[in-house]
């Protein structure tokens, strides 16, 4: 059997914060406003994982509204995820994730998030994939406002 999930984040600039996308700290400043980090990448990740075993949505395990996750690290949302997955007998086959942002170039920072990446989800490398791409100063990703993310996964049980 067979499941594929997709998910999709999107947070507005907030230049007082670090910029952590997939787990790497990409800039001390420049970053992504919300409640917890505001990875985009890892919050993406979660809800193509989520939805593939149809559990809900990172708002329903994680809502904005509860102080506890105020500045948390979304690895702790991803986990979570990949409990739910695995608790259902399904193993990750593997996750591409798509980056829109005009700002910063995100080249450099590919290997470090997949290999983060990899490494939250007990995944060899070669199963993640992290694609970037701009929008050629179109919409709100070209003014340079916010960053959003897109992933799907495809998950296997025999």
């Amino acid at each position: 059997m067979i499941r594929i999930g997709q998910g999709i984040d999107v947070h507005a600039f907030e230049e007082a914060r670090p910029l952590v996308l997939g787990g790497v700290r990409i800039a001390n400043r420049g970053g992504l406003g919300g409640h917890s980090d505001a990875d985009a990448v890892l919050h993406a990740i979660t809800d193509a994982l989520l939805g593939a075993v149809a559990a809900g949505d990172i708002g329903s395990y994680f809502p904005s509204e509860d102080p506890r996750w105020k500045g948390a690290e979304s690895r702790l949302f991803l986990e979570e995820a990949l409990r739910i997955v695995g608790a259902g007998g399904w193993e990750i086959s593997n996750l591409d994730v798509t980056v829109i942002a005009q700002k910063p170039k995100l080249a450099p920072h590919r290997d470090p998030m997949r290999s983060a990446i990899a490494s939250m989800l007990n995944l060899g490398v070669e199963q993640v994939s992290i694609k970037a791409t701009t929008t050629d100063h179109l919409g709100f990703t070209g003014r340079q406002e916010g960053i959003a993310a897109l992933a799907v996964v495809l998950l296997v049980r025999d």
